[in-house]
């Protein structure tokens, strides 16, 4: 992974770089990497993750359609 340093600011390009850590999901990765996983735990965390991704997927084309309110609209 590479950031560019401009103008001597290396503050900003830490900042940069832990956004593209971030997103790659690089610190997730060396947490889950920490202890061993036993193959059905991971198996069942995948499964959990995935019911988790596909009600969250649902629930924003519902409120795409408008057939649920979104979120901190309710003024």
């Amino acid at each position: 992974m590479q950031v560019l340093v401009r103008d001597n600011n290396v503050d900003q390009a830490l900042k940069a770089l832990k956004k593209k850590l971030q997103r790659e999901g690089v610190f997730r990765e060396m947490k889950m990497r920490n202890f061993y996983e036993k193959p059905s735990e991971k198996k069942a965390r995948e499964k959990a993750e995935a019911v988790r991704r596909a009600r969250k997927l649902a629930r924003k084309r519902l409120q795409r359609e408008g057939l649920i309110p979104s979120k901190g609209r309710g003024r």
